[in-house]
């Protein structure tokens, strides 16, 4: 059967609210507004007026808008994300290139933490306990060195702390690049870890 064969029913307002139930998938929005969702905001906005404006627009061709605004939509998405990720990645190296002493780090960690930052805690206790895997000789220090690399490298040397080590890197991850709020629970989870890998 050849596409033009294929009965498609569709009016305007049908073929709105099926773009619009297709772009809602969590996928592509979040609960939170951002540039993302504003984008997809006008671009539904933008679909509609041209739905609005093309009485005469066969079915086929209102579906064909859609898998089209669709695609790109997808494609932004991933453009975007991927653009995050590799920011990420690279901002991750910066994270250890510190001249500091881990009780130095220390010392910045629990001040921050006294201070109410516990973000800016959470990423001088995990360059303390970096810097303290350094100074033992567990490993060997490199600048640019990401978390996922100091937990599997230090979680290697040492298979005992090898999931603690692993959950320090996540949190540490989840805080700085990931937007997530960093919790006095979970300072103090860094903290064992630090106390873990002193000891």
């Amino acid at each position: 059967m050849a596409v033009a064969d294929v009965p498609v029913d569709l009016d305007r307002d049908e073929a709105r609210e099926a773009a619009a139930r297709e772009l809602s998938n969590p996928a592509y929005v979040s609960d939170d507004p951002n540039p993302i969702e504003r984008v997809i905001n006008w671009v539904l906005e933008k679909l509609g007026e041209l739905l609005a404006g093309a009485g005469g627009m066969s079915g086929i061709t209102a579906i064909t808008i859609m898998v089209v605004v669709a695609v790109l939509i997808v494609i932004i998405v991933r453009l975007r994300i991927g653009r995050t990720a590799r920011a990420a990645r690279s901002r991750a190296g910066e994270v250890f290139d510190s001249e500091l002493t881990a009780a130095e780090h220390r010392a910045a960690a629990e001040r921050a933490a006294a201070a109410g930052d516990l973000a800016e805690a959470v990423r001088e206790r995990f360059r303390a306990v970096v810097r303290e895997l350094e100074q033992r000789g567990v490993l060997v220090p490199r600048a640019g060195r990401t978390v996922d690399e100091v937990a599997i490298e230090a979680g290697q040397a040492l298979p005992v702390l090898a999931d603690d080590l692993r959950g320090a890197a996540v949190q540490f991850d989840d805080v700085w690049y990931g937007g997530r709020t960093a919790t006095e629970q979970g300072y103090r989870q860094l903290v064992s870890v630090d106390d873990r890998v002193r000891g």
